[in-house]
């Protein structure tokens, strides 16, 4: 299995933070780490860290996780793709989300309607603009040039060198489909072995409709990783993440995490578990989670237990495994990472 490391996220990150995350890269970079994925929200953004990144780095692959298609044209996004692989040597991936009604809304205000058929067109737009074709193009959500414009179907000044992988970040059922017929690979968020069919099985179904290969397809999917022998301590931190998932990561009528988490069984879980956030009750909503959800998300535990969800990932058919970390220095989290490396490298030998 390869390893992915994720960087970014909601938060903008200080100088200090942003020093520490380049330390964890380089690091990374040396001990084998695959690919390094920037995320953004609404804080620090996905694209501006790759290019950092990029400079300072050799081998390590570089991808957004994720950009969200709302805030960017699609024209902009495959310029912005080209670019980043020409510098990085060909090291970019292009990983994409639709994000959910509130950011989509509030933040990049465009309506959060039909997003699977935006996205679907989205990628039409790409596959235009990569191949160096005019992104003359009317979808039912999208169109190039607008309608009713006087001007010319317009392409780009040439088409990309190398093929740029497309990942999408996706959790329905329709989403999942579209993953399996169109994409190079799969970003998975809270992903459970035990449930692996709920998740895999649409990626499946789209890639066998669409004629393409399943077993071709990058299967990312990870969790928290907190080593030690306490473990209500360490899945605490894990019971936060998933709550503030299920309560805040979406509306309450369309949460795509929330909705995940049920079809993997774990209906009543998340439903008491979302009106608690909702009613303020957030310390509750934490409490909620239960470890059986927290433990089989997550790397928590000795090195035994650890090992043995990573048996379970790669049992389920997860390619490559993505660690979080929430250690608060570089040092803590190289050491953690490099400890993680050893396990996976041991499960696979």
């Amino acid at each position: 299995m390869r390893i992915a490391i994720g960087i970014g996220g909601p938060a903008l990150a200080g100088r200090d933070e942003w020093r520490m995350m380049e330390e964890f890269v380089i690091e990374a970079e040396r001990l084998g780490v695959d690919s390094c994925w920037s995320a953004e929200a609404w804080g620090q953004d996905a694209i501006a860290p790759l290019a950092y990144v990029a400079a300072r780095t050799t081998t390590i692959r570089i991808g957004t996780g994720v950009a969200q298609i709302s805030a960017r044209a699609a024209a902009t996004t495959a310029m912005t793709a080209m670019t980043l692989a020409t510098i990085s040597g060909d090291r970019f991936s292009l990983g994409l989300g639709v994000s959910g009604p509130q950011v989509v809304e509030g933040l990049h205000g465009v309506p959060f309607d039909k997003p699977l058929t935006r996205l679907d067109e989205y990628l039409d737009i790409l596959e235009l603009a990569f191949s160096g074709r005019p992104l003359d193009y009317h979808g039912t959500v999208m169109s190039l040039p607008i309608r009713g414009s006087s001007g010319p179907a317009m392409s780009l000044a040439g088409a990309a060198a190398s093929p740029i992988p497309v990942y999408l970040a996706a959790l329905g059922p329709k989403a999942l489909e579209l993953t399996g017929a169109r994409a190079d690979g799969w970003l998975a968020s809270g992903f459970i072995p035990e449930a692996s069919a709920a998740f895999l099985d649409p990626i499946r179904r789209g890639a066998e409709a669409a004629g393409r290969d399943f077993g071709a397809i990058d299967l990312q999917a990870g969790g928290p990783v907190a080593f030690g022998d306490d473990l209500d301590h360490l899945l605490h931190g894990v019971k936060r993440t998933i709550a503030f998932r299920v309560g805040a990561m979406g509306s309450p009528q369309q949460n795509f995490y929330k909705q995940a988490y049920e079809r993997a069984g774990y209906v009543d879980e998340v439903n008491r578990i979302q009106s608690l956030w909702l009613d303020g009750r957030r310390r509750e909503a934490v409490d909620a989670v239960t470890d059986d959800i927290a433990r089989s998300t997550s790397f928590v535990g000795t090195d035994e237990q650890v090992t043995a969800r990573i048996r379970a990932f790669r049992a389920a058919g997860i390619t490559t495994l993505w660690p979080e970390f929430e250690e608060p220095t570089s040092v803590e989290k190289i050491t953690t990472l490099a400890r993680f490396v050893d396990l996976v490298r041991a499960v696979d030998a």
